[in-house]
């Protein structure tokens, strides 16, 4: 408390003022304090300067009944200030745990188009929040107006990525979960993409023609093996073995490397396929892998007059698929190993093809055998009119 001589203020009763310099002048200046007791305990308070916080006697009396009357003292202020600043540390908000989730999943898959959903989706509406904060209503919210504009698979996208968020929270014990189940939108993911015999000799004779190499021998290694996008782009060269005839996929869709086999076709694409400085068979800028090619491969579906909603890359790997279920010649479980699905459940789309195929070889079967009883018979009657 300060020593200087105080005044007191005969009009309001606890409230003095000392003299001091005025700041940034050369002129006195009064300093407003104020005096009350709080649970029985006197505390003498500084309410302002005359001139820089514009304090008056009445001011500082207001100031003092509001104290009084239970508002915090400007020591208590500062002491809850800090404390919210300290908790406000030590909450996991949800972008808190986003950025924990990354440093803990340093090879993290697809951590650019989650990065962009967290940034587009998720941070505006939940960022700042706790998981224990956000109510059933929020993510109905937020998947009701996603779908104005986005597709049920975008919109299950972002869900998901919130949900694995939250989820790794909990797992680390870093905070509370959420208390309900998100609702996730329906979706269809069971469309087959496929090309008529025409559409795709079309395609073909434009790949061949085509001046950009990188894109055309992707597009080709595609309809020769049924790889993924993502696993063309990760593919280096010494994931091909020549020798043993396997191309080795590094963390594919499944989760772990597996192996798949390099055909003739395959092989004699990648043998005359241009190799440079890099690693990777198609590599993206400065030799690094590559991370996009869709502007190119759609060049060349465009030229080849491709439907429009026809995927240019993960058509031609449904392509593949139902060229192998069609033939009658492959199983699924043969079909499940060679497109690396988890399960088989997701290569029972092709299923009614090779149904097809089997009936179509069974019909031929049925006609071969009625045309040899259709010749039996004629021999008979022809032996019966002899007699």
């Amino acid at each position: 408390m300060p020593t200087q001589k105080r005044h007191k203020i005969v009009k309001y009763p606890g409230v003095y003022y000392i003299e001091g310099k005025a700041v940034g002048a050369n002129k006195k200046e009064r300093i407003y304090y104020i005096m009350y007791r709080k649970n029985g305990k006197l505390v003498e308070e500084k309410a302002g300067r005359q001139f820089q916080d514009d304090m008056t006697p009445a001011k500082a009396a207001n100031i003092r009944v509001k104290r009084i009357e239970g508002e915090l003292t400007n020591q208590e202020k500062r002491k809850k200030e800090e404390a919210e600043r300290e908790a406000l540390k030590n909450r996991w908000t949800v972008e808190k745990l986003w950025e924990a989730y990354k440093s803990n999943n340093p090879k993290l898959k697809g951590v650019v188009t989650d990065q962009n959903r967290f940034d587009n989706y998720i941070k505006p509406n939940f960022g700042s929040k706790e998981p224990k904060e956000i109510i059933p209503l929020d993510t109905d919210r937020l998947r009701i107006n996603l779908l104005k504009k986005k597709s049920p698979g975008t919109v299950k996208n972002v869900l998901e990525l919130l949900r694995r968020i939250t989820n790794f929270g909990v797992k680390k014990n870093l905070c509370e979960g959420l208390c309900f189940t998100i609702e996730m939108p329906k979706v269809n993911n069971t469309r087959t993409e496929d090309l008529t015999p025409t559409q795709l000799k079309n395609l073909i004779k434009v790949i061949e023609s085509s001046s950009n190499v990188q894109a055309a021998n992707l597009m080709k290694l595609v309809l020769f093996t049924g790889m993924r996008r993502s696993e063309c782009f990760r593919l280096k060269w010494s994931h091909v073995n020549f020798k043993k005839g396997f191309i080795k996929l590094v963390v594919p869709k499944g989760g772990v490397d597996q192996e798949i086999p390099l055909n003739n076709e395959a092989r004699q694409l990648l043998e005359s396929h241009p190799r440079t400085k890099s690693e990777y068979v198609f590599p993206g800028r400065g030799g690094r892998q590559r991370t996009d090619i869709k502007k190119q491969v759609n060049k060349i579906k465009d030229d080849a007059g491709i439907p429009k909603d026809f995927r240019a890359l993960h058509g031609l790997r449904h392509v593949y698929a139902s060229m192998l279920a069609s033939s009658g010649k492959v199983d699924m479980y043969t079909l499940q190993k060679l497109l690396t699905h988890k399960s088989p459940q997701m290569t029972q789309r092709y299923a009614h093809l090779r149904d097809e195929a089997l009936k179509s070889a069974s019909d031929l079967a049925g006609e071969i055998i009625s045309g040899a009883m259709n010749r039996d018979d004629k021999v008979v009657s022809l032996e019966n009119e002899n007699k």
